[in-house]
């Protein structure tokens, strides 16, 4: 049987944050993995997948009658751009939708790595209360108001931080030289610099950018070198644009004073991965979340809407929103 629409997400993804997919036309719903997925798509319009998984491999898609790959987020890593413009097929992500959720997060690590509020649950947990609680006072624990922050990638995710981080009283100072209208970033009055200055001045690091050929191994021991001595480096990006193993070595030495990592070189992260392996104190200042820094039933909500609404836009004729 032939079906319109190729779905790569449960449907029940869409019906838990109250998202109904539409009825007419057809869809069905596959795993990435699925034996059949070659031959559904030869038939299908549309495509609609997540944008965290495995790489589709352009040979999916050759000789099918796919208009529209849509994406419900805003990463489009796991298709390649190149075969999919030589094929003449659209792809569309959703920007903004999880606007919200990765400023949340991102504002939310930052101070409970800043003020040790994991590590100090941990110690009460053992019963180290008194001593713990002396030594988060004489480490003499910042807040934001009046820290400096460095937003790498300054779209429509960075923009957002970075003006959560504004309301906190925080000093913002940015890098993203495909920035071409820097009207918002003037409204909170954001500091364009050369990367290397935004690392050299910054007491929180905060990444987000797409992961591209340009931002591959962006964040290298080069960089971590650079960072502010105890500064703070949150990684909700894409796992390539930074080097693990230096990342592990910098919170071993001290001199990066603590990360949030939520996304990773491979995902499922491997268990040797580098960061996995650290002891001691580095291990206490490392927050680990499995790339759920945009993931709120609000957020799924935005995103799975319009990207439905894009669908069957292009189903019915029209040039798609939001092409990549």
């Amino acid at each position: 049987m032939a079906f319109d629409i190729v779905c790569l997400r449960p449907e029940k993804d869409f019906l838990q944050v109250g998202i109904t997919p539409p009825t007419v036309p057809s869809i069905t719903y596959r795993a990435p993995d699925d034996p059949e997925l070659k031959t559904l798509l030869a038939d299908a319009k549309a495509v609609v997948i997540p944008a965290v998984g495995p790489k589709l491999s352009p040979d999916l898609f050759e000789g099918s009658s796919v208009k529209l790959v849509q994406v419900t987020g805003a990463g489009v890593d796991r298709l390649d751009g190149a075969a999919m413009k030589r094929l003449g097929i659209a792809v569309a992500n959703v920007a903004g939708g999880s606007n919200t959720a990765l400023a949340e997060y991102t504002v939310s690590l930052a101070l409970v790595l800043m003020r040790r509020f994991a590590w100090a649950d941990a110690e009460i947990k053992k019963g180290n209360y008194v001593d713990f609680r002396k030594q988060m006072i004489s480490e003499n624990l910042t807040g934001l108001e009046d820290m400096t922050v460095g937003v790498i990638g300054l779209g429509s995710i960075g923009l957002a931080v970075a003006t959560a981080f504004h309301r906190m009283g925080s000093k913002i100072v940015y890098h993203d030289p495909a920035l071409k209208d820097p009207t918002d970033a003037d409204q909170i009055s954001a500091l364009a610099l050369p990367l290397e200055d935004v690392l050299k001045l910054s007491d929180v690091v905060t990444l987000h950018v797409p992961l591209i050929p340009e931002t591959e191994g962006l964040i290298g021991d080069t960089q971590l070198s650079s960072m502010k001595p105890g500064s703070i480096l949150i990684h909700a990006a894409r796992g390539g644009v930074v080097d693990e193993m230096a990342l592990a070595q910098h919170l071993t030495t001290g001199h990066i004073g603590g990360a949030a990592v939520d996304v990773y070189s491979s995902e499922p992260p491997e268990a040797d991965n580098p960061l996995f392996s650290l002891n001691g104190d580095a291990a206490q200042r490392v927050i680990f979340t499995p790339h759920i820094a945009g993931v709120t039933r609000q957020a799924w909500a935005k995103l799975f809407q319009v990207a439905w609404d894009n669908v069957e836009r292009v189903l019915a004729g029209n040039d798609p929103i939001n092409r990549v």
